[in-house]
């Protein structure tokens, strides 16, 4: 109890000696604090005011499919699960990269002449503080992306904040940058080869029939090899188009594997007809039962078929693939144009001054408490020799610098005399 009761009492007499020390020094603490907080006001006053220009955009949201699976639907199954694709990337996460991009960056310090207005020698230096002041955000739920700007002056915040979507769009004018414009330009190679293969097999079968006078088979063996032409076809379109989802997707991708089990399918089928044996009455004439020249005729009539059936898909997944690309190359839209602010964002003079009051403020108590200790241990007669000492040898250092600052000037003196 006794102990209990003295260790309360110690505590009441150091909270007491805080207090008092805290007392005694109120002036420090109060002038040290309010000089702060008026430090910090004038110099609020003095810095330039930063204003934030802020527009809002919404990129072109890719889908999965577009007018190539409605085209393609026409053609049936097979030809429309060619131009079934999934997104190739988060857009937004593009078009900022984009944004961000040293090109447009350059393209804006050009426009706004950047280096002359932050005085700058290198184009580097202009793109780090233009960085600083661009900030770009993305909204995950909604997909919108906020483009902001921070500036002295809150017309050219305005202006440079517009002037980014401009340049955002000139830039995707010359990429690739949609599915649908990377499938444009796959199919276009594709096309390219599809029609040099179609006018191969057209010449070979003119040759053919001017050299051997086959003009017309049966029609029983019309239908085995339009079936066989069809399978190649499809097999070749479906090859195609896991080529094309194989640029954007993995292997563990479902459409991949199905379309893998969808190509083994139909090659298992071709490989039946192809080689199947016919004995007695068959309604699908195999090609091995037809006649040398026959036989000749199909396999050019079949390489026929097939290119032209190619052709005519390529042909429809590439203009599908431009009408999709001339539709998305026209949505980046802007939701919210950018207007001069009429308020600052920096300085925040009254967030400013409460912070240098609070510094100020635990400064002054902390200098309150270091001059009390300072105060008793100069009391202390052990302490105040040391004191005393250091005074000394303070004072004979003064003096010593002061000599030595008047033979200076007397010797520099001499010398001009």
């Amino acid at each position: 109890m006794e102990e209990n009761l003295h260790k309360t009492e110690d505590d009441e007499i150091n909270l007491l000696d805080y207090l008092i020390v805290l007392a005694k020094h109120k002036k420090t603490i109060i002038y040290t604090t309010l000089g702060l907080m008026v430090i910090a006001a004038i110099y609020s006053l003095i810095v330039s005011p930063t204003y934030k220009g802020e527009t809002k955009i919404l990129p072109p949201q890719q889908s999965s499919s577009g007018m190539a699976s409605q085209l393609l639907s026409q053609l049936g199954g097979a030809a429309g699960l060619v131009g079934s694709v999934v997104p190739i990337r988060n857009s937004n996460d593009l078009y900022i990269g984009l944004i961000k991009s040293n090109t447009v960056l350059d393209r804006m310090i050009d426009r706004f002449d950047l280096m002359s207005l932050y005085k700058a020698k290198f184009r580097s230096s202009v793109r780090e503080s233009l960085s600083g002041s661009l900030k770009v955000t993305d909204d995950k739920k909604s997909g919108i992306i906020t483009i902001s700007v921070e500036d002295e002056d809150p017309r050219r915040a305005a202006d440079m904040a517009n002037a980014f979507v401009e340049e955002l769009r000139r830039l995707t004018k010359g990429l690739a940058v949609s599915e649908a414009s990377q499938r444009r330009l796959f199919f276009e190679d594709q096309l390219e080869d599809a029609k040099t293969g179609l006018t191969r097999s057209e010449e070979a079968m003119k040759g053919f029939q001017e050299k051997t006078g086959a003009l017309r088979i049966e029609e029983q063996a019309k239908a085995v090899i339009e079936g066989m032409s069809q399978l190649r076809a499809q097999i070749a379109a479906k090859e195609v188009e896991l080529r094309v989802m194989r640029t954007y997707s993995t292997e563990n991708n479902p459409d991949v594997k199905k379309a893998e089990a969808a190509i083994n399918g139909m090659r298992a089928e071709l490989a039946k007809l192809e080689k199947r044996k016919g004995n007695g009455h068959d309604p699908l004439m195999p090609t091995g039962r037809m006649p040398e020249v026959g036989t000749e005729y199909i396999r050019k009539l079949r390489d026929l078929k097939f290119n032209e059936t190619l052709y005519e898909l390529l042909l429809k997944q590439y203009e599908a693939a431009k009408l999709d690309e001339v539709k998305e190359a026209t949505v980046i839209q802007v939701i919210d144009k950018a207007q001069p602010p009429e308020q600052r964002i920096k300085p925040k003079r009254r967030q400013m001054v409460m912070i240098a009051g609070i510094i100020g403020f635990f400064l002054s108590v902390f200098a309150a408490f270091f001059f009390e200790y300072m105060e008793k241990s100069s009391a202390n007669p052990e302490n105040r020799d040391k004191f005393d000492t250091l005074k000394q040898y303070i004072d004979v250092k003064r003096e010593y610098l002061k000599l030595q600052r008047l033979i200076r000037r007397r010797s520099s003196k001499d010398d001009k005399a």
